[in-house]
């Protein structure tokens, strides 16, 4: 996925070095604190002006595609690949949520992806749908081994996700500790039943 640079061709020098500037430090405020950092400070790591960047970029949104792919897209993507090369099922649950949760816990603005905090993105949204398509295919070859309670839904499944978004963006980050043992809990939780040993 690409990302929505405008067009450098033309442009003067510094202009130029103003359009780099203003990314690196877009995609350092945005991977640190998430895509809704005040675009005030966006500008005053670059150098440059609020005004600079709706120039170059045409506000929040432009800016956000412009650096989405090194921000969010990569990673989540790289996620979803190696989930579906998984030849194992009970595996691929197991790596899709716990990298998916680690992701989440590191990268604030994937969170924002998550919630679809800017609709107006097209490529936001195109890595909601990447995710949902991801849910969906998950649970789906779950099924006919009972690896996933039988009542679970990719539904469920996509709550539990922008649940985890909401408490991370909205909540107080808990230890790592304690979130990686949640992410066990939660696996324990929605697995199938596994059958009880036999004690004869």
């Amino acid at each position: 996925m690409a990302g929505a640079v405008p067009p450098e061709a033309g442009l003067r020098a510094d202009a130029r070095r103003n359009s780099e500037q203003i990314r690196s430090a877009a995609i350092g405020a945005f991977q640190g604190r998430g895509l809704t950092v005040p675009l005030e400070e966006v500008a005053k790591a670059a150098g440059v002006s609020k005004a600079t960047i709706f120039n170059r970029f045409g506000g929040r949104v432009g800016l956000i595609e412009a650096v989405i792919e090194e921000v969010v897209a990569a990673e989540l993507l790289a996620v979803i690949d190696h989930t579906r090369s998984i030849e194992d099922v009970d595996e691929r649950i197991a790596h899709y949520l716990t990298a998916l949760r680690d992701l989440q816990y590191r990268q604030p603005a994937v969170n924002d992806v998550l919630l679809q905090t800017y609709p107006h993105s097209p490529q936001l949204m195109e890595i909601c749908r990447a995710g949902s398509e991801a849910n969906d295919e998950l649970v789906a070859a779950a099924r006919p081994s009972g690896a996933l309670r039988p009542e679970f839904t990719a539904g469920d499944l996509h709550a539990l996700v922008v649940d985890n978004a909401l408490a991370l963006k909205h909540g107080t980050r808990p230890p790592r500790a304690d979130y990686d043992r949640r992410t066990t809990y939660l696996l324990a939780g929605i697995r199938g039943h596994q059958p009880a040993p036999d004690r004869r």
